[in-house]
């Protein structure tokens, strides 16, 4: 008999860690590979930040603080969501954890009963189906189109609705597509939701600052017939440069964070002491680098996009955030070159060329696959010329 929980059965690794895990034991073993899985910022941590970190560990900031969040980082909080998106909460309505990630899991553990569903537009965030089979639920995957710019339409959201709906997932701008809903698309959703009163919407915001073209970024909870039935998440990994430091937040209604803190209370307790008072000083210090990276940022999408594009089978819409493409390589899954699915063409091409991508069909979507621009020019180039060279002596 085994010791195994059956919950855990449901699910499966991360295929995202599992493709940079694997990246690593290549270059260990003295390959030459590029990993474009990784969703990690290639930036430094500004000084600042490190700074307020040191200083919290000279002054004795080492202790046990309260189970999801300090006071001080808790008005941090606050203070961005109505500087930066005219949202105005309380401290009662603001949790911390352990990274986003935490954020989402202690969630839909506190929230999700055998049955309920979860509706997830995909290409998906590989750990929201899996995070929502954990807690007993069900996630209902909506299928979201190239043509529809990867994005969930009201008609496809008014279809999928059902008596057992108990949370809608947006995650804007997204991973993996770097897809971004318009305020017009977000209001054009929020007529459907209005309507369908017992759905709520878990609101992914990560990638809020990562943004290109002026796409103008707006949340969910700034439709005022929303706000009480919307959960923002948030956190300092990916705008600052944090991801190691573990911290993720989210504001919403005062029964659902009350929850998320009993859960928390009995898995992790509070986040690291250190990385809360590094993440004030992101929270309140000076903004200035974020749209100095984010330009950064655009110009490896211009050149990553135009040279996928410039590939024969590969075919690469233009991501208006975050820092991934989602480029189709349904061109070279025939007889000629002998792959049938992303999965065999990504693998082959870690394989032949050293270059690990990941397969789009881990994030729902088959015939695709996911880059990570988050890394140097110059691993860009060697990366785009290796994946060109395979697309030829495959095609």
């Amino acid at each position: 008999m085994s010791i195994i929980s059956n919950s855990l059965k449901r699910i499966k690794p991360s295929p995202t860690i599992a493709v940079t895990q694997k990246a690593r034991e290549l270059r260990a073993a003295g390959n030459d590979v590029i990993g474009l899985g990784a969703g990690e910022p290639d930036f430094d941590t500004p000084n600042n930040i490190k700074e307020a970190a040191i200083k919290a560990i000279k002054d004795g900031d080492t202790k046990y603080t309260a189970v999801d969040g300090t006071p001080a980082l808790k008005k941090a909080i606050v203070g961005k969501f109505k500087r930066e998106n005219k949202l105005n909460y309380s401290t009662d309505q603001i949790t911390v954890g352990t990274g986003g990630k935490q954020v989402l899991y202690n969630t839909f553990m506190a929230t999700l009963n055998k049955g309920d569903e979860v509706i997830i537009p995909a290409p998906f965030w590989v750990s929201y189906p899996d995070m929502v089979l954990l807690a007993g639920g069900k996630p209902k995957i909506v299928k979201c189109t190239e043509q529809e710019g990867f994005k969930l339409t009201p008609k496809k959201l008014k279809k999928v609705i059902s008596k057992k709906t108990k949370w809608l997932i947006l995650n804007s701008p997204s991973n993996p597509t770097g897809a971004g809903y318009s305020k017009k698309e977000i209001q054009n959703l929020s007529k459907v939701l209005i309507k369908n009163k017992k759905v709520n919407i878990l609101s992914d915001d990560i990638y809020e600052h990562v943004k290109y073209d002026n796409f103008n970024f707006f949340t969910i909870a700034q439709i005022p017939k929303l706000k009480n039935r919307t959960l923002t998440m948030n956190g300092v990994s990916k705008s600052y440069a944090m991801t190691g430091w573990r911290i993720g937040y989210a504001a919403g209604p005062k029964d659902i964070i009350k929850a998320i803190r009993k859960i928390q209370s009995q898995s992790t307790s509070n986040p690291s002491s250190i990385s809360q008072a590094a993440a004030v000083e992101a929270l309140n210090g000076n903004q200035g680098f974020i749209k100095k990276r984010a330009k950064a940022f655009k110009e490896r999408r211009d050149f990553v996009v135009k040279s996928l594009n410039d590939i024969k089978g590969i075919n690469c819409l233009i991501p208006n955030g975050a820092f991934y493409v989602f480029p189709s390589c349904k061109g070279l899954l025939n007889k000629k070159t002998k792959l049938k699915t992303d999965t065999e063409f990504v693998q082959k091409l870690l394989v032949k060329s050293n270059v690990a991508v990941v397969q789009g069909s881990a994030f729902g979507l088959d015939g695709y696959f996911r880059i990570s621009y988050a890394t140097s020019m110059e691993n860009l180039k060697k990366a785009m010329n290796r994946i060109k060279s395979f697309c030829e002596s495959i095609n």
